[in-house]
């Protein structure tokens, strides 16, 4: 049985991710904003008034852990808004790379006292931080802060490695949540289950991947 930090687990795939290894016997952590009835009915440990987006938010949750230690820390909250070259909002933009690529950052260093050799961090990252990938454009908030988070978790990739801890960026798919959908999203609790197996496999020898759920690599 695993100690596993869930951020943004009021809703979306952070639900069903809490939901996923709270199911298997796991001990399960949940640092949110506010929780939701769905989250609270999971019985699993809540910590409320958490926002990645400020330092000092999230060392009082590190505090609060006291001297428990973390075997996997999942990196899922994360914010969308959809700029175009037309209507470039800074702040909104900002405000993305804050929670999306400096919200992971500022919670592995909070817990990193509290991480040891076998520990896992998970990062949940997008295909449209992708260099490579990118053939449409647009989303330039989004696509900023999650091709940065994608260095970022690089970054702790080769950081962490002696110290025994492996990382991984992953993208969940088009999932059915209220930041995307469409007729081919899956479900969260599917994309979860998938997540959940890429943490599963995930070992120093392939640190530092960025992988689809379905478990094929990315492009950067």
């Amino acid at each position: 049985m695993a100690r596993i930090v869930v951020t943004g687990a009021n809703r979306g795939i952070g639900l069903s991710l809490a939901r996923t290894f709270a199911g298997r016997g796991d001990t399960v952590i949940a640092a949110v904003r506010k929780t939701s009835k769905a989250l609270t009915e999971l019985g699993v440990t809540i910590h409320e008034d958490v926002d990645v987006g400020s330092s000092e938010s999230v060392e009082r949750f590190a505090a609060a852990l006291g001297d428990q230690m973390i075997d996997v820390v999942v990196n899922n909250a994360g914010i969308l808004s959809r700029e175009t070259l037309e209507d470039l909002d800074w702040d909104r933009i900002r405000r993305q790379f804050e929670i999306n690529t400096l919200g992971p950052l500022r919670v592995v260093a909070a817990l990193l006292p509290r991480l040891a050799e076998g520990s896992k961090i998970a990062i949940v990252s997008s295909r449209v931080g992708s260099m490579a990938d990118n053939g449409s454009g647009g989303i330039y908030g989004y696509r900023i802060s999650k091709a940065a988070v994608n260095m970022v978790g690089v970054d702790l990739a080769v950081d962490l490695k002696p110290r025994g801890i492996a990382v991984l960026l992953i993208h969940p798919g088009l999932v059915q949540t209220d930041m995307a959908g469409g007729p081919s999203a899956v479900a969260p609790d599917d994309a979860a289950a998938r997540i959940v197996a890429r943490i599963d496999a995930l070992t120093l020898a392939t640190t530092g991947q960025f992988l689809h759920a379905e478990g094929y690599e990315l492009p950067w």
